[in-house]
Parts: C-alpha cells; sequence; structure tokens
C-alpha cells in the first residue's frame, strides 16, 4: 500500500482527519444551566456591548479558517472546492497538531474574486483569522489585500508568505556554509507566481539586491509586453532564458515545475552554488544530479531529502503568537522575524542542515515567541 492509498483508507475510515471537542465537561444540569441557558446569556450581553469581547470569550480566541477556492491546489491545479477539501482538511490537522489551533477548513465554489472577498469578510466573525489556502496568482494578491482592508483580523496566504519565510531562513544559513553575504548574491528565482513574488518580495526586504525573476517564458525583463502587474513591479533588465539568467548566479531559488534545471545549468552558477529545488512532488533538480553539476547546498519541499522547505515550520507558530497576542495585522517586520528566529534553531549550519525538520523541539515556540513581542 502507497501513501496515498494509506491516506484514502484513513479518511474512509474515520471519515476525514479532524473533529471537534468539548474544552469542559458537559455532565450535569447545572452544567448546562452554566454554559448554554440561562447563563450563556451573560456573554452574549457583553459582547452586544462591546463586540471586540468576542475575540476573548468565544472560539474566536484560538479558531482560524482555513480557505480556499481549489484553483492552485499542490501540484494538481485547479481541481475544484470537493477536491482541494483534503488539504485543507490536513492544513488543520497540521495547526492543531504543531501549534494547537483550531483551525476550520472551508472550500468555497467560486473562484470570482469579488464574492471571495465578500464570503471571508462575512465569515470572518466566526473566526480568529484567516489563512488563504490555494489561491491561484495573480486573483490570490487581490483577494489578500481586498480582504486587508475589510477584516480587522489577521490574513495572511501561506503559499505566499509561509514559502517566502521558511526560503529566508534556510538562505541565511545556507549563505553562512558558502561564506557569502546575503548583500552581495545574485538570486535567480523560477517561477513567478504567488510564491516567487513573495519570496522575491522578503528577500529584497532582507537585504537582497540582486534577483531575477523567471517565467514559463524567460526572464521577467521589463521590456516584455506580457507581464500583469505583480510582474511588472519586480521586472529586471535582463532578459532572456532561464540558462541566461542563471550563468554566474549564487542561488537558484525554484517554485515552479520539475525538471526545468540541469547539472549542466548548475556548472554555470558562481562558487558554491545553493540549489532551493521546491516544486512538488518532482523537484526542479534531482539532488544528486545538482551535486554532480557542483552544487554546494541542495533544499526541496520533499521529506525523503535532506533541508526540507516546509511550511509547516511557520505557520502553526505565527498563528499561534498571533491568536496570542491579539494581532490583527501581519507586517513584513514579522515575516523577517519569523525567518530569523527560524533560523537560530540550527546554531551551526551544515550542508546538510540548514533548516529544522517539523518535529525538531522548539520550531513552533520560537516562532510564536518572535511574533508575540509584536504586540
Amino acid at each position: 500500500m502507497n501513501f496515498g492509498d494509506k491516506s484514502v483508507a484513513a479518511r474512509e475510515k474515520l471519515g476525514g482527519l479532524i473533529s471537534t471537542e468539548l474544552k469542559l465537561p458537559l455532565t450535569s444540569q447545572e452544567d448546562l444551566s452554566v454554559y448554554y441557558s440561562p447563563g450563556i446569556a451573560e456573554p452574549c450581553r457583553r459582547i452586544a456591548k462591546d463586540k471586540s469581547l468576542s475575540k476573548t470569550l468565544t472560539v474566536r480566541k484560538n479558531t482560524i479558517a482555513v480557505v480556499s477556492d481549489g484553483s492552485a491546489v499542490l501540484g494538481l491545479g485547479n481541481i475544484g472546492p470537493e477536491a482541494a477539501l483534503p488539504v485543507m482538511e490536513g492544513k488543520a490537522m497540521l495547526f492543531k497538531q504543531f501549534g494547537n489551533v483550531d483551525a476550520v477548513p472551508i472550500v468555497l465554489d467560486t473562484q470570482d474574486v469579488d464574492e471571495i472577498v465578500d464570503i471571508v469578510s462575512k465569515l470572518a466573525p466566526s473566526f480568529g483569522g484567516i489563512n488563504l489556502e490555494d489561491i491561484s496568482a495573480p486573483r490570490c494578491f487581490e483577494i489578500e489585500k481586498k480582504l486587508l482592508e475589510k477584516i480587522d483580523i489577521p490574513v495572511f496566504h501561506d503559499d505566499q508568505h509561509g514559502t517566502a519565510i521558511v526560503v529566508l531562513a534556510a538562505l541565511k544559513n545556507a549563505l553562512l556554509v558558502v561564506g557569502k553575504e546575503i548583500e552581495d548574491v545574485r538570486i535567480v528565482i523560477s517561477g513567478a507566481g504567488a510564491a516567487g513574488i513573495a519570496i522575491d518580495t522578503l528577500l529584497r526586504a532582507a537585504g537582497v539586491k540582486h534577483i531575477d525573476l523567471v517565467d514559463s517564458k524567460g526572464l521577467v525583463c521589463c521590456t516584455r509586453k506580457d507581464l500583469n502587474d505583480q510582474k511588472r513591479d519586480f521586472c529586471s533588465l535582463n532578459c532572456g532564458s532561464l540558462a541566461d539568467g542563471i550563468k554566474g548566479a549564487d542561488v537558484f531559488i525554484g517554485v515552479s515545475k520539475g525538471g526545468l534545471l540541469s547539472s549542466e545549468l548548475v556548472q554555470t552558477m558562481a562558487r558554491g552554488p545553493i540549489i532551493f529545488a521546491l516544486a512538488n512532488p518532482d523537484p526542479e533538480i534531482l539532488p544528486d544530479e545538482a551535486k554532480s553539476g557542483g552544487a554546494a547546498i541542495i533544499a526541496t519541499g520533499r521529506s525523503d531529502f535532506p533541508n526540507q522547505i516546509n511550511n509547516v515550520l511557520v505557520f502553526p507558530g505565527l498563528f499561534r503568537g498571533l491568536l496570542d497576542a491579539g494581532i490583527s495585522l501581519v507586517t513584513e517586520e514579522m515575516k523577517l522575524a519569523a525567518a530569523a528566529a527560524l533560523s537560530k534553531l540550527v546554531p551551526k549550519p551544515t550542508a546538510e542542515k540548514i533548516i529544522p525538520a517539523p518535529f525538531d523541539p522548539g520550531v513552533t515556540d520560537a516562532i510564536a515567541e518572535a511574533i508575540r513581542k509584536f504586540q
């Protein structure tokens, strides 16, 4: 039986992977009187006078929504809301296991930007935060922006910002290993969608000065006439193909598709090349092939190779900190702090260990504490 068959079998047996639970015993008539009628009227009265109390007197204190329209699921693409639900459910499981955050999976039968914004904003009074998931670019940028303007709870698109935080943390340690400074390196990012643009944004905030984005048509060059607004904001004067862009580059970050990079192209990079081949399930280049091209450090998105770049290192602790501190907006400074905290969990990085593993102790606590300091 393979992993997929095991996943289906578990879901068939259990009817999904998550459930609700009572936090207090409900075993007597007195319990009913306290926690339901008539006792329940008092928290209702207090919230009616001050709506902000709903964030401390109800499930909002520890509950977020994991929201998707099924338009960009894992490596599966636009598979629709029903087929996306197992992923949202799995995400909720990770929130609970690693951050003790209660998460409710919500899939929407629409891919219209304004409809999604309207639905999520109307659902917001039930939650302490919104985790957007598997929504295609460029729509995801617009949805996040509009929600941030409409609701007073944190909105976080994990495909963008979670990925960027883990990449930055891993890059900090990788550069220590190869003896390079972040402001000196030249980076090529393959994939100009949600993750690629978010990585570009955060790396620049961290001090990177030289980045070239690559999409399916080559380098995102400012002279191209086919760029959307997001790509236009990150275009460069360098034009040509991936092969042109990667010559002399110090770092390759792939959030695109498998098999895109060859050992021959790695050989054209600068001394001590760093390869983050993060496409799933098939990386842009397999570790053995990258090594044969001279790669000094290799990371992937897979758990069966060293240096797994996995968003689970960030989102449980990040929301844990947001909920604990009552923070309503995730800032760039928080993302940088989370990346710094994550990188410090590997005090002596090596080529085979530049980032913690999900089950390493202290990961969630470190991220949560970094966020709580912004209270």
